[in-house]
């Protein structure tokens, strides 16, 4: 019987590992279609209308992509249910639907995973 304890263990840690990756795919699917979308509508159509404009000043704002780099790598580290359960705190099933005022809330909640 311990022959089928050890078959039913190494078949959860399978079905967990199993979960991980299906987050890590849905994470690097919404950043790669982000940055698709963001580099497509960020082109400028004139060269030189983009020459004369005066650079804007760095804001120390949060982007999508600082929060997905962190979620990304809080989902690698075992806690995919915990992001997906974040995102649905702040009213997404998908970070590119939650609302950019959000993303220095939702990074301090998502610091506490595996600190407590």
């Amino acid at each position: 019987m311990s022959r089928m304890n050890e078959l039913s263990a190494e078949l959860d840690e399978l079905k967990r590992c199993g979960e991980i990756l299906i987050g890590i795919s849905d994470t690097l699917r919404e950043l790669f279609s982000t940055d698709v979308e963001e580099k497509s509508t960020s082109k400028p159509k004139n060269q030189k209308a983009a020459i004369k404009e005066p650079p804007e000043p760095a804001k120390k704002s949060i982007s999508l992509t600082d929060v997905r780099a962190v979620l990304a790598e809080k989902s690698r580290n075992g806690y995919t249910a915990d992001v997906k359960a974040l995102l649905i705190k702040y009213g997404a099933d998908k970070l590119s639907d939650i609302n950019p005022a959000d993303y220095e809330a939702l990074l301090v909640d998502a610091e506490v995973f595996g600190h407590a």
